[in-house]
């Protein structure tokens, strides 16, 4: 358990950071732990403080950071920055890891207003929160839960029209958390429109009536940055994440990819 002290000099340290982005005409939004508590209630212990900028303004919110004395870094240029007071940090995001979640206007037409840590804010919407943690199953962290939790807890303001568009071609994420949600509470299963679930069904049963692919890919990197290595590296497989498939350089994934060998097992 942190020290209230602690917690104290942390919340006034992100203050200070969104307070710099402001005074810069810097447009944010509140991510993360802090936005999935305001959305689901859920209570756990957020050790930094998640915004989202586009990524044109990124080197304008770096610089407005640096002129007040703090760090910033571009841990990965496809899609996460840092700045730094201290051991304390505030990611600045602009894409996602698999690089397929960037960042644009949306995210901003539909941002829901509210007040944290004193201040008024934006946070991310519902369906981009949805969108971007549906792709998170690494061995060490597996969003699915804050995506159910999320539907249970908000899945009457979510919209689903909008939600499916920004899976677009990877609807077989989202028909998954669909189902995983029914499963995992019986009870709520109403709360996902019965149009989506026969529009995603129907799609899935004339995927297979089609000839199988040519494009020998694997999308599992989309999901893990390690648990799909052997099938890119040793069994043949296009990686997902890279052009053309995906969005991110051969360097960007190579780069991604090696982070987690650095990382706590």
């Amino acid at each position: 358990m942190q020290s209230s002290s602690k917690i104290s000099d942390e919340h006034d340290f992100y203050r200070a950071v969104i307070h710099t982005l402001n005074r810069s005409q810097i447009p944010l939004l509140l991510g993360g732990g802090h936005a999935l508590k305001r959305y689901t209630g859920l209570a756990r212990d957020i050790k930094d403080l998640d915004l989202f900028v586009q990524h044109n303004q990124l080197k304008n919110a770096f610089a407005a950071l640096a002129v007040e004395g703090y760090r910033t870094e571009l841990c990965f240029p496809h899609w996460l920055g840092k700045v730094c007071r201290g051991e304390q940090v505030v990611e600045v995001i602009f894409s996602s890891g698999n690089g397929i979640c960037r960042v644009d206007d949306d995210w901003f037409k539909h941002a829901v207003t509210d007040v944290v840590f004193e201040i008024p804010v934006k946070l991310c919407p519902l369906e981009e929160m949805i969108w971007c943690k549906a792709f998170v199953m690494e061995r060490e962290r597996y969003d699915g839960a804050d995506v159910a939790h999320i539907l249970r807890a908000c899945g009457g303001r979510v919209d689903w029209r909008r939600l499916l568009d920004r899976f677009d071609a990877h609807w077989r994420v989202l028909l998954s958390c669909i189902i995983l949600f029914g499963y995992i509470y019986p009870s709520d299963h109403s709360l996902i429109p019965e149009w989506l679930i026969s529009d995603l069904l129907v799609r899935l049963q004339k995927e297979k009536a089609y000839p199988p692919s040519r494009n020998r890919v694997c999308r599992g990197t989309l999901l893990s940055r390690v648990q799909y290595r052997d099938d890119v590296e040793r069994w043949g497989y296009g990686d997902a994440r890279q052009l053309p498939n995906g969005a991110m350089t051969p360097q960007e994934a190579a780069q991604w990819t090696a982070a987690a060998d650095v990382q706590p097992k």
